[in-house]
């Protein structure tokens, strides 16, 4: 108690005495001016308590420059902390790096910034920002809520400290908004945001109009077994036919039947694995046929053992969802490749509690699991006894339904992974649950992109578009966008026109 006394005693009176203004110009400590411009000053980074959760691990991104955690925003990561749900997890995670930069420094080094040391990357520098009072006679903005606090105390910093360019990170638009009718610059958090434009993301696949080898001038054509395996220049295919690069496990498409898999893409040479348009279109899982040629090479992938990581995007009701668990039953119940399918997805932040709710996990689970229940459902809605045929598949696959927030520290081996809605994960929380990936075990991610849930996240901040960024160039991995809305004429007619 006595040492942090001491420290909040030094930090006011540093933040007490106002800096000196000579007669010509008032300078700041760094010897930049106030009047000199916002890009020529240095830059302080102010972090809201939201990007803390987005990325626990921010405060190490901001490259050489000083990085503030204002103190209102450990007091909410301290009333955050507790409890099972990943948002706890993703405060105790940021607590505990901040605690680690700061170590065993004075409050005098906690107020000048304590470095952080990286190895290969420029040092930057950590402070807590104590609240403050302005020499105005009242604060900006009331200070009934948190957000304005940080703000009145970011904008109390700026008049003492006038020859630096502070700027708040915040993934609140409307605190970013405030902030700049305050006066004080604002931006979003784009360190793990790869996208500027969702149109930019991979759609797994490439429609070449017309023919395909009417476009390559050469072409070498090779029999492996019972494959046939064609080898085209990379910079033939990529700039004068596709016009983008290409990555291991896309699709070619053509109009005139051809549907080819990248293989590789190495040494200057695209390698093209040759698939008969007929036996795509006609495969099945667990009873189950693609109606198009997206769906088809979806199913290509998610039977594919040598493929760890699948990726399904699309509108509502384009068969994401069917497609991948008809594939999971098949490959657990006839081919045996998993010992169970792991069924999960992220849930509204009341909801992350489950312990409050009755029942077994499953039952706690049921609600935001529905969809898996339905299409389990639509699989067998023409056996004799449907009601018999989903619970013998449930107990054969051995169905297991789990919430994202007891996932963490599982390792689950010979398992398929089924994430859906992961749309509304972060990148932090994807890579913590494809990590609990062990051997012999399949990832397959489902989202939505147009329908994100999450306060704060975005299509090009979505966890779901940087892992399927992040995995584009994985030999062991692939991403397909469905196209189509094949559930009803209605669900097709309100996707477009709704």
């Amino acid at each position: 108690m006595e040492e942090r006394a001491a420290l909040l005693r030094s930090v006011n009176q540093v933040e007490s005495t106002p800096p000196k203004a000579s007669s010509s110009s008032s300078k700041s400590s760094t010897g930049s001016s106030p009047d000199t411009p916002a890009a020529e000053r240095q830059k302080v980074y102010v972090l809201d308590t939201n990007v803390l959760i987005h990325d626990p691990n921010s405060v190490l991104n901001f490259d050489e420059h000083r990085v503030v955690i204002p103190m209102t925003v450990l007091e909410e990561l301290d009333k955050l902390k507790s409890g099972k749900s990943n948002i706890a997890a993703d405060c105790r995670m940021a607590i505990r790096l901040i605690d680690q930069v700061l170590g065993n420094a004075s409050p005098d080094e906690v107020e000048a910034g304590v470095p952080i040391t990286r190895p290969q990357r420029p040092d930057g520098s950590l402070s807590v920002l104590m609240p403050r009072q302005q020499s105005s006679e009242r604060p900006l903005l009331p200070e009934h809520l948190n957000d304005n606090r940080i703000i009145n105390d970011i904008a109390a910093l700026i008049e003492r400290d006038p020859g630096r360019h502070y700027v708040l990170v915040t993934k609140d638009i409307n605190m970013r908004l405030k902030s700049r009718a305050c006066g004080i610059d604002a931006e979003d958090y784009h360190t793990d945001q790869l996208l500027s434009d969702i149109g930019q993301m991979t759609r797994g696949y490439f429609e070449v109009a017309g023919s395909l080898w009417d476009r390559v001038d050469q072409v070498d054509t090779v029999q492996e077994g019972c494959d046939t395996v064609h080898r085209i220049s990379h910079g033939l295919l990529v700039s004068e036919i596709l016009g983008e690069e290409v990555f291991p496990n896309q699709y070619l498409i053509d109009e005139q039947g051809f549907v080819g898999r990248i293989r590789s893409v190495e040494q200057g040479v695209v390698t093209i694995l040759h698939i008969n348009r007929s036996a795509l279109m006609d495969q099945q899982a667990w009873g189950l046929k693609p109606i198009n040629i997206h769906q088809a090479i979806a199913l290509h992938l998610l039977l594919d053992p040598d493929i760890h990581l699948v990726t399904l995007t699309g509108a509502a009701g384009s068969g994401k969802t069917i497609l991948a668990l008809a594939a999971a039953i098949e490959m657990t119940v006839e081919q045996r490749r998993f010992n169970k399918i792991i069924a999960t997805r992220s849930t509204p932040p009341l909801a992350e509690e489950h312990g409050f709710l009755p029942g077994t996990e499953e039952e706690k689970m049921d609600p935001w699991l529905g969809a898996i229940n339905d299409n389990i459902e639509a699989l067998h809605l023409n056996d004799e006894n449907p009601g018999g045929s989903i619970e013998y598949v449930k107990e054969r696959a051995n169905i297991q339904f789990k919430a994202l927030n007891y996932i963490r520290g599982r390792s689950f081996q010979r398992s398929l992974i089924l994430i859906d809605e992961s749309q509304n994960l972060t990148p932090h929380q994807m890579k913590a649950i494809i990590t609990r990936a062990g051997e012999g075990s399949k990832v397959v991610c489902l989202g939505n992109l147009a329908q994100i849930d999450t306060p704060y996240l975005t299509a090009t901040s979505s966890g779901l578009t940087y892992m399927t960024e992040r995995f584009k160039g994985f030999g062991y991995g692939g991403s397909i966008q469905l196209n189509g809305v094949p559930r009803s004429l209605l669900a097709e007619y309100a996707e477009q026109h709704l």
